[in-house]
């Protein structure tokens, strides 16, 4: 049985005619894997480094672990935009341009009060919420002005999601990409002027690189809202945001459209936050162990990342058109491409961890941990990319509420519960205590992958490959009848 499992695997990547040639996925797979590199992960990366230089392990681990914080209510942010796409997208794709402007008003409302809510939360609750997280109170001085900055720049990264997610609903991918980098420049500018001093600016050092995430998001909500409210094109949409929300069933809709993907977002996101949180037992040296050894694993995943995005966009043309082999043909050839440049990444900072982890550890208070851990870690990354691609296909064959059931369950019946027993366990071995932790996280998205295998091995995948939410809000609709 498993010779005929690998002979099926080896004559589909090789020989497979249905699905995509290797020239095909690559060719989709160069703008990704700039985009999300140039946009996401460099302004990161040296953020990371910035801080690092100044040679404060509180410091670095503090902007560590208020990412994690930050990194859920993001995708909080990103889910309700992808609503904004489905909903705007499909008013204009029936040429009903006075809706598709309604629709952006409704997101518009709603994300501000969720901005505001969130990033209130934020502000006030900010000792609270390091206090839960179990850190020193070292870090908690550090991190509770550095949140209640960031807090304020919410708001405006909520608003400016929404406004993106309608220029993307229309067909308009130019634009916010154009904002973004905008953004990615304006804010690597700030965070090395406002950290270390330079060009005339005070040196602020960790609150630096918090005002100059403020600058950056506030800059493109500003540019995305005068673009969408002030370009010819857009004047077809009668766009009037400030009228308020005059009919909430368009709301209902957008939140019908977004709960399954706000949860599947956060529950991955909330995932690391928890795990930040078991690891905090071990001190702050393990936090920032586990914050350099993160990052670098997140950043030779950037790979995968486009994979993912790829094969969600080919699952979905391929189920338009019945073509269910060419679908697992791509998920293995994908797989393999994934696999392969993941794997040479992880090799290289693998040899070369010494040299990376010093630039985020000046004084060597965490580089022991890391560098033991890192090595072990990576070979567990294979499970991450498995069900990050098995759960991108299911996602474009339509089985979005099945990844996210799948998630929550593995989650919170598995996860969190060994998660906490291991944190529990006194040892001198923080590295191994590290790779345990960080270890139950990889078997959790090992589980994840088995269940997905079924689902493809089974026919069920097939029968949910329509998306519902289109059925509420195509013309003749309550709503299309409310507004007639």
């Amino acid at each position: 049985m498993v010779r005929s499992f690998i002979s099926r695997y080896i004559h589909d990547l090789y020989h497979g005619e249905k699905g995509e040639q290797y020239s095909t996925l690559l060719r989709y797979f160069v703008p990704e894997f700039i985009t999300n590199f140039l946009l996401y992960a460099m302004p990161f990366w040296l953020d990371a480094a910035f801080i690092g230089s100044l040679a404060s392990t509180h410091t670095y681990a503090t902007l560590g672990v208020t990412n994690s914080f930050l990194h859920l209510i993001i995708k909080v942010g990103e889910a309700i935009s992808v609503g904004t796409v489905v909903l705007s997208g499909q008013f204009n794709g029936q040429s009903s341009f006075h809706n598709a402007g309604r629709a952006l008003r409704d997101a518009f409302w709603l994300t501000t009060i969720l901005g505001l809510t969130f990033g209130s939360i934020l502000f006030f609750g900010a000792h609270a919420i390091y206090s839960w997280y179990g850190v020193s109170e070292e870090i908690i001085a550090l991190g509770v002005p550095f949140l209640r900055l960031r807090a304020i720049g919410v708001l405006c990264m909520f608003i400016y999601l929404a406004l993106v997610g309608f220029l993307r609903g229309i067909k308009n991918s130019r634009a916010p990409m154009k904002i973004f980098i905008f953004g990615s420049i304006l804010f690597v500018f700030f965070d090395y002027a406002l950290i270390f001093g330079k060009f005339g600016f005070p040196v602020m050092g960790l609150q630096g690189s918090a005002l100059a995430t403020v600058i950056q998001y506030s800059s493109m909500m500003i540019i995305a809202l005068g673009y969408v409210l002030f370009n010819k094109k857009n004047l077809k949409y009668s766009i009037n945001l400030f009228s308020g929300l005059t009919d909430i069933s368009y709301v209902k809709h957008l939140l019908a459209i977004s709960w399954p993907v706000v949860l599947d977002k956060s529950i991955m996101a909330w995932a690391y936050v928890w795990l930040g949180k078991m690891i905090a037992t071990m001190g702050t040296g393990g936090i920032a162990a586990f914050c350099v050894v993160k990052d670098m694993e997140r950043f030779a995943f950037l790979p995968a990342i486009a994979f993912a995005q790829i094969i969600t966009f080919l699952a979905s043309n391929d189920v338009g058109v019945k073509n269910w082999e060419g679908v697992k043909i791509n998920i293995k050839r994908t797989m393999i491409l994934a696999t392969g440049m993941v794997s040479v990444v992880l090799g290289l900072f693998i040899y070369h961890r010494a040299s990376i982890i010093s630039i985020f550890d000046k004084k060597g208070d965490f580089s022991g941990i890391a560098m033991k851990a890192f090595p072990v870690l990576s070979i567990f990354i294979i499970f991450d990319l498995i069900q990050l691609i098995l759960s991108g296909a299911l996602r474009g064959a339509g089985n979005v509420r099945i990844v996210m059931m799948v998630r929550l369950v593995t989650c919170f019946a598995y996860f969190v519960p060994v998660s906490y027993l291991l944190s529990q366990w006194q040892t001198e071995n923080e590295a191994l205590k590290l790779i345990l932790l960080y270890g139950s996280f990889y078997l959790g998205n090992a589980l994840m992958s088995i269940w997905y295998i079924k689902r493809f091995r089974s026919e069920h995948w097939k029968t949910s490959s329509f998306n519902p939410q289109l059925r509420k809000t195509t013309p003749g609709t309550p709503v299309e009848k409310e507004k007639t």
